[in-house]
């Protein structure tokens, strides 16, 4: 078993989830953890969320460092959003590192989950980089 002693998750939850990995179903694990497989399931759950919560701080300090940092408000078009990029990049001197093609699928991919209609429902903050990548924090919906 893998240490869970320098990560967000516990050892039971790394236990949980390197079973999962090999394969095994939630009983199959409770029966080897001499466990119930509803708890199982919660272990599992936890380890889910401490993982997102771990890659949206990784998120927010990517944005946080990157020394060009603007919000997008809830409303702007999707659209929009790709030229305010260039822009903001422009005006600090920074190229960014896409194509407009590339930038409008790397925006889509990150902020697909909190457009509707092709604008935002939340704000972002957007970050980029001395070297041109964009990165994308999100206030939870």
């Amino acid at each position: 078993m893998s240490s869970a002693e320098t990560t967000a998750l516990t050892d039971r939850q790394v236990e949980v989830l390197e079973l999962r990995e090999q394969g095994l179903t939630q009983q199959e694990v409770a029966d080897r953890l001499g466990t119930t497989s509803s708890n199982v399931s919660a272990v599992e759950r936890a380890a889910e969320e401490n993982i997102r919560k771990a890659r949206r701080t990784l998120e927010l300090v990517r944005t946080v460092r990157a020394p060009v940092q603007f919000t997008v408000p809830a409303d702007t078009k999707f659209d929009d959003i790709v030229g305010i990029v260039y822009d903001r990049g422009d005006e600090a001197g920074v190229k960014v590192a896409y194509c407009r093609p590339e930038l409008y699928a790397h925006l889509y991919n990150e902020l697909e989950p909190y457009t509707t209609q092709n604008r935002l429902e939340t704000g972002v903050t957007v970050g980029l980089t001395e070297d041109g990548d964009v990165t994308v924090f999100t206030d939870p919906l």
